[in-house]
């Protein structure tokens, strides 16, 4: 059947016998040139690949021929027959994912060890009424706590972005006060959770930041952002982003091409020379989870690993439900074939803060 939902998305729905479910998961998950290339493997072996399992001919005693089936009733059973190690599904998009199963499957290669859902230890940025956030310094402090997490970064909107009610120098002060009085009433409650002082600093348009370096030092953790004049031509708003990461108080450049899905494209960027000044000034770059951007895109991550470079996974929470977006992050950095070692705040809080500038 088609269905749709509420929300109007059309979905089609299946009921399968249990003995084809793996198949048709598998046939229903990744992309179509995925699938393609492991119905040309089976074919190569004799076989015969859809929805409802791996077949293969056998001779009756007649001049006739039957098919039998010979998986199907799971994924990883399906991936063996055709002489490939089961691949997770946020990897399947034809993007030479198939040849390393091959090569993992005869033992010539290893397979990524994708970050696991759950597996982050903080989330750093996390917006809270300070500015345009809905919910206090503290109840997203406890709401983290709730979820499992050890840490979070606050980073409220600084002063020129002033639609949020940005905080300029003295508010940050005020605020880095507060929050070293929220960690001193969690310390007295025996908890080990820790409130990080952050914030989300304003690219201006020439590549300055809106706060005084002076204060930024103060911070524990620094994230620059652009804002505004997504018009800019290519190389102005590389050398705008560049200037940013030059300067030595910031850690994390969040949400890094601006896209808004469905809404807004990407600004223009050269991403090979942003990630080269990324990896030369020590600047980490984000994978915002917020469903509307997940930024960075799943190509950008792979490039970005592959140059060495590490990534910070961030809900970019403006109210304590916000935060249960992590996940989704998480598996756009899986769809990039990122690990636990790639990412910063999947590591516990002191050799997080050491790795920062």
């Amino acid at each position: 059947s088609m269905i749709r939902l509420r929300s109007g998305l059309e979905v089609d729905l299946r009921v399968v016998a249990p003995e084809n479910f793996g198949a048709t998961l598998q046939y229903f998950t990744g992309n179509k040139d995925h699938n393609v290339k492991l119905r040309k493997i089976a074919i190569e072996k004799g076989f015969k690949l859809n929805e409802y399992g791996l077949f293969k001919s056998e001779k009756l005693k007649v001049e006739s021929e039957k098919e039998v089936m010979i998986a199907g009733k799971t994924e990883e059973e399906i991936y063996d027959k055709l002489g490939l190690v089961w691949v997770p599904p946020e990897m399947r998009e034809d993007n030479g994912e198939v040849e390393l199963a091959q090569k993992v499957f005869e033992e010539k290669a290893r397979f990524p060890d994708l970050i696991d859902y759950g597996g982050l230890r903080g989330d750093l940025q996390v917006q809270t009424n300070w500015t345009d956030g809905e919910n206090s310094i503290e109840e997203m402090a406890r709401e983290a706590i709730r979820i499992g997490l050890d840490y979070i970064a606050i980073t409220d909107h600084t002063k020129t972005l002033a639609m949020t009610g940005g905080s300029d120098e003295k508010k940050l002060l005020r605020q880095m006060t507060a929050i070293d009085e929220i960690n001193s009433k969690l310390k007295t409650q025996k908890s080990k959770f820790r409130i990080l002082k952050g914030a989300e600093v304003n690219i201006l348009r020439d590549g300055s930041l809106d706060i005084s370096d002076d204060v930024l030092s103060q911070l524990d953790i620094v994230g620059a952002a652009v804002h505004s004049h997504f018009s800019l031509s290519r190389e102005e708003q590389t050398e705008r982003i560049k200037k940013a990461m030059s300067n030595k108080n910031v850690d994390i450049i969040f949400h890094p091409t601006g896209r808004i899905l469905n809404k807004r494209p990407a600004y223009e960027l050269d991403m090979d020379e942003i990630m080269k000044v990324a990896k030369d000034t020590g600047t980490i770059l984000e994978i915002d989870a917020y469903p509307d951007r997940l930024d960075l895109k799943d190509g950008y991550i792979r490039k970005a690993i592959n140059m060495g470079l590490k990534l910070a996974i961030n809900s970019d929470a403006h109210n304590i439900s916000h935060l249960s977006y992590l996940n989704f992050g998480v598996a756009q950095a899986r769809r990039g074939w990122a690990e636990k070692k790639d990412i910063i705040n999947a590591w516990p809080l002191d050799k997080m803060l050491k790795f920062l500038k």
